[in-house]
């Protein structure tokens, strides 16, 4: 295969397809970046919370077998302390119902997130087309 150097017409030709990078367009693409970082954090956060509330809901049902009168271990902190069983159960839902809004609000964030990276995506589409890449 031979070698040659372009000609100034192909040059011209070969080098239209590139566009200049402006000041605004890089913020967005860095502001895209750092939304698609938080969006998986989020995401990461959002599993951790859904396996956490499987896991409150699984002990709920194990009590419902428990006896009145049986003291249940309840961890608190780094301890365990021996608690009547009305008591536990009590905690237990207000432990379900705490993660159930700490869910919604992290699902609340991943919208807003997701939203802004599609009008991102929207805006850096339209300006550099299949040049850039923005696939997550």
């Amino acid at each position: 295969m031979q070698r040659r150097m372009l000609s100034k017409e192909d040059e011209v030709t070969t080098g239209g397809d590139e566009m200049e990078v402006r000041r605004e367009d890089q913020d967005k693409i860095n502001k895209f970046s750092r939304l698609h970082q938080r969006e998986t954090l989020l995401e990461d956060e959002l599993k951790t919370k859904h396996k956490d509330k499987e896991d409150l809901d699984e002990i709920s049902n194990e009590l419902e077998l428990a006896d009145e009168d049986d003291l249940i271990p309840y961890k608190i902190g780094d301890s365990f302390i021996s608690l009547p069983l009305p008591e536990v159960q009590s905690l237990l839902s207000s432990s379900t119902e705490k993660i159930e809004d700490e869910v919604s609000t992290v699902e609340e964030k991943l919208t807003g997130i997701r939203e802004e990276m599609q009008q991102l995506k929207v805006a850096l589409y339209a300006r550099f087309g299949r040049s850039i890449n923005l696939e997550t």
